[in-house]
């Protein structure tokens, strides 16, 4: 494959088929696999959250959600060639792309929001007693304070107030957002 300019890889949104988000994945992880593009796609994403659903019976059950359905995230260097073969994958239907009609990467505050890669705690600038706001799980949209930092999980104890009463809840670092 011609090399033109090896740049740095970029997050791209995929749409796909209703349903196909896992063969997506599947197929073009298969796909890197079989031509040799290592260096030009670096990972295929399907995010899922946990979500606690209640049964008839009353009693609870935990199951994998997506978050995006419809939608696969690619992180990849751009070039016509990969473009057209991403584009080719079976269940694939196009990418999110800018009115040039050429992929839209997405800014790195998407990719944090969408937590497609780990946050490093440099990266957060969060102390104990900063004001967060939760941007993902159950508790999202909620405001708390930071009561403890936890560097080696990646983990914070953040201090929210519902019906009243203050709770403490452990999150992960892309999980919250400073005030």
């Amino acid at each position: 494959m011609a090399e033109e300019g090896l740049q740095q890889p970029q997050w791209y949104v995929l749409s796909t088929l209703f349903g196909y988000e896992n063969i997506v994945k599947r197929n073009l992880m298969q796909m890197v696999e079989t031509n040799g593009l290592q260096d030009y796609i670096f990972d295929v994403v399907v995010p899922e959250e946990e979500e606690v659903v209640e049964r008839d019976n009353g009693k609870k059950k935990f199951v994998m959600r997506k978050k995006f359905p419809n939608y696969v995230f690619i992180k990849m260097i751009y070039t016509k060639q990969i473009w057209y073969m991403v584009r080719q994958t079976r269940g694939v239907k196009d990418f999110c792309s800018g009115y040039d009609g050429k992929p839209l990467p997405m800014s790195a505050e998407e990719v944090k929001r969408a937590q497609l890669e780990e946050v490093k705690f440099e990266d957060l600038s969060i102390a104990v007693g900063d004001s967060v706001t939760i941007i993902s799980g159950p508790l999202k949209d909620f405001i708390g304070e930071v009561r403890e930092i936890k560097e080696d999980q990646q983990k914070l104890k953040v201090a929210v107030s519902m019906f009243g009463r203050e709770t403490t809840v452990d999150l992960e670092y892309g999980q919250v957002e400073k005030l």
